[in-house]
């Protein structure tokens, strides 16, 4: 049995969990309250965070190792380009919304308005918020862009980018925070990945304390 330790509205944690979704590959899912510093999880990863996958007898960790690992390892349906200039510009774009897109917007959103509660850690910034409500509308119009030239947002066959995108846009429309109308591009795109047998698990996500909006798990917004 797979096992992934995980918290639901983790970007990162969701990636994985659409990666495996996507290649039909049956996981347990349990949540680990990973700012809690267990000793059992630090052993698991001393770096103290998730996501962390049990699978074939190895502990993997960091998200973006663990999806090309899924994907080496069970390379159908594909999620990596063949050739190596497909591969740079999928993971240049994994890159760009795990480190610029987190630390710009979910950071300063999502981390902001649930994560401090969830773990106890103060009250949410009114200049972090701001700032990641006005950094999000500049990512939107970059994907717009994106998307205005390609059927994915790495190319013309969905990959591990449209994962990495969408699992953080799946966090902020949780809390309400992406602005579907701004970019028709964009929202079009997310329409049809949100509609995908591997997204059903996320829709299904509900935090105690964050109920969802009711257009979150509605495929027609």
């Amino acid at each position: 049995m797979i096992r992934l330790f995980h918290v639901p509205l983790s970007p990162f944690c969701r990636k994985v969990r659409l990666s495996l979704a996507e290649k039909k590959l049956e996981v347990e899912l349990v949540e680990e309250r990973y700012w809690e510093k267990s000793t059992d999880f630090l052993r698991r990863n001393p770096a103290g965070k998730v996501p962390v996958l049990k699978m074939d007898g190895k502990i993997l960790t960091e998200s973006a190792a663990i999806c090309e690992y899924i994907e080496e390892m069970h390379p159908t349906p594909v999620l990596m380009p063949n050739d190596p200039e497909g591969r740079y510009e999928v993971r240049r774009l994994v890159n760009w919304f795990d480190d610029k897109f987190h630390n710009e917007v979910t950071a300063n959103l999502l981390y902001e308005r649930v994560n401090k509660k969830v773990m106890g850690a103060g009250y949410p910034e009114s200049r972090a918020i701001k700032a990641g409500a006005k950094a999000v509308k500049y990512h939107l119009d970059y994907m717009g862009w994106l998307l205005d030239q390609r059927r994915w947002l790495a190319g013309n066959a969905m990959s591990l980018a449209d994962f990495a995108a969408a699992a953080h846009l799946s966090s902020l429309d949780y809390i309400s925070d992406v602005d579907w109308n701004r970019n028709e591009n964009v929202r079009e795109w997310y329409a049809k990945i949100k509609s995908r047998p591997a997204f059903r698990s996320l829709l299904a996500d509900n935090v105690p304390g964050f109920p969802p909006p009711a257009h979150y798990a509605d495929l027609d917004f």
